[in-house]
């Protein structure tokens, strides 16, 4: 039996490639098409196997989603500690008001932890309280 590269071992011991001056040789019609039929059934189940892995690590499992969360939390509470940093020196806070305004508008995962999830509520609503009272400053100059 002969093996053929990743396609597999192939059945044509009876078809014996011609052989051309100098070593080389040409495989058969008959080799061919023995060796294409098992290399297409590899390649389409090389393809579902690769296909199943891009599925699965399109999974996020839950410990995951709630990193995302505490990340995504703790991002919020940094641009919240910029933007009082920049009141405190007087400034107006423009850059770190664009910042907050687009780190609460990322996705926020839930999580199963009714704890965490009432944590994350509150830091969102004080987020959107200072971008609130923002644009009652904008207003009111």
């Amino acid at each position: 039996m002969k093996v053929t590269g990743p396609s597999g071992p192939s059945s044509a011991q009876g078809a014996r490639p011609a052989r051309a001056s100098g070593g080389f040789s040409v495989p058969s019609a008959a080799a061919t098409t023995a060796a294409s039929a098992p290399a297409a059934a590899a390649a389409a189940s090389g393809v579902s196997g690769v296909s199943a892995l891009m599925a699965l690590q399109g999974v996020e499992d839950v410990t995951e989603r709630r990193r995302r969360a505490i990340r995504r939390g703790g991002g919020l509470l940094d641009r919240l500690e910029e933007l009082k940093l920049a009141l405190l020196q007087g400034e107006a806070g423009e850059g770190a008001l664009e910042r907050l305004t687009r780190t609460l508008r990322e996705e926020r995962p839930t999580d199963a932890d009714p704890g965490l999830n009432s944590l994350l509520d509150q830091i969102d609503l004080r987020a959107a309280v200072e971008l609130a009272k923002a644009d009652l400053r904008r207003s009111a100059a």
